[in-house]
């Protein structure tokens, strides 16, 4: 779903995403880890065709469109601070939000999306302006369930959460997953990247510097791996 091949950013001279390959499956969550000025946010911006990219391919769901139109179609992305329209409703969020993708919005299949997600019922009718940032996050996660969504990209999505709201926003995406989307989680939450994704990669200086399958890893094993690599690369 998620296929990135060679590519390459540079800013004033300096490779911030270097000769990158990345590939995400349908049914899989993939973290993406790596210290501040690793280039994960970089790769995400021209993943989603926020930031032209200077070489390389990338295709999302197969689709052979330049990453921001591939993106329009088959992508919703859900930053670490989810904006919302602050004086309109949590319902009147996704109703504004399908009609912008030229849907007739349909109250009970709203509703059973934000049930799905988990927003309290007492909270779709309160404006957004009163939302914690969990909340914002499920209304999110409801957008990308209206768009039906093939490929979803996360960034740190559960920084800042606690951890009942942490481990809720995980079993969400989990089931996302198990349903056919692939899922790419920009974090530096090693302990949730460990519970939840399937396979992890780790950026250094826009190169992935490490790469692992999370199943057949033991309690704290991605911990000594990050910073061994870490240390290995500094």
């Amino acid at each position: 779903m998620i296929h990135i091949e060679q590519l390459s950013k540079r800013y004033d001279g300096r490779a911030v995403v270097d000769g990158l390959n990345l590939h995400v499956a349908g049914g899989e969550v993939y973290a993406l880890l790596g210290p501040n000025g690793a280039g994960k946010s970089t790769t995400i911006g021209c993943l989603l065709g926020f930031t032209r990219a200077d070489a390389g391919r990338i295709r999302l769901a197969g689709s052979a469109l330049p990453p921001a139109e591939a993106a329009v179609r088959h992508a919703a992305y859900i930053s670490e601070n989810v904006a919302l329209y602050e004086r309109l409703t949590g319902m009147e969020n996704v109703e504004f939000f399908m009609r912008l993708q030229g849907r007739t919005p349909r109250r009970g299949e709203i509703e059973g999306w934000l049930e799905r997600a988990g927003l309290p019922p007492q909270a779709w009718q309160r404006q957004a302006h009163g939302y914690s940032k969990g909340m914002r996050q499920k209304v999110g996660i409801v957008m990308a369930l209206a768009k039906g969504a093939q490929v979803l990209v996360l960034d740190e999505p559960t920084s800042g959460l606690d951890p009942e709201a942490s481990v809720s926003f995980g079993a969400l995406i989990r089931s996302l997953a198990e349903q056919g989307a692939a899922v790419l989680m920009a974090t530096h939450d090693l302990f949730r990247a460990q519970e939840l994704a399937d396979r992890c990669g780790m950026l250094v200086g826009g190169r992935l510097a490490g790469e692992w399958t999370l199943g057949e890893m033991h309690a704290g094993e991605l911990e000594r791996n990050y910073l061994g690599t870490l240390a290995g690369r500094g």
